[in-house]
């Protein structure tokens, strides 16, 4: 038996256009982060990223059935809890649906009642600027107006359905 090492091509009439999306993407790596908005409310999140440097914009997705959409409807702040790989279990206690995910997680609001992880290397804050159904999904977008980096940690990324490590490449030009 011969093993071909050419990629194979996903088309749309083999397979539904979700399930390539889901296949390919897993192929992706992408910074684990937690949302959280007052109530308290939260949730594990990789579709964080940033907008714009003038005005300082981020952004993040949610899917509209999640449980903590309707907190994130009513929002008009939220935190973003970038996260290092101590934080494995943070994570995945707050991708968990149907429980308390605040359950012995150390946290304290900031003065607008958001709801701050203390055990998270950086956050930031952000009041929401736009909020926009997308498909299946909540797309919102935060003005940042709050922050702080309290250590330097290896960054928590999520890949091919894992939690993993990203670390620098040694000998590979710096961008």
């Amino acid at each position: 038996m011969t093993l071909s090492t050419e990629p194979r091509t996903l088309r749309p009439d083999e397979t539904a256009t979700d399930e390539i999306l889901r296949r390919t993407l897993r192929r992706h790596a992408a910074g684990v982060t937690v949302v959280t908005v007052p109530g308290p409310a939260g949730f594990t999140a990789t579709s964080f990223t940033s907008v714009s440097l003038r005005p300082a914009l981020v952004s993040f997705c949610l899917g509209s059935t999640a449980s903590t959409a309707e907190a994130v409807r009513h929002a008009d702040r939220f935190a973003v809890h970038l996260l290092g790989t101590h934080n494995a279990a943070l994570a995945a206690q707050f991708a968990r649906s149907g429980t308390d995910r605040f359950e012995g997680v150390d946290h304290a609001p900031d003065p607008g009642g958001l709801p701050i992880l203390r055990a998270a290397p950086a956050w930031l804050t952000a009041r929401v600027v736009t909020r926009q159904h997308v498909g299946d999904h909540l797309l919102v977008i935060g003005e940042v107006d709050a922050g702080a980096v309290h250590e330097e940690a290896p960054a928590l990324v999520h890949h091919d359905g894992a939690f993993a490590a990203a670390s620098r490449l040694t000998g590979v030009l710096s961008v």
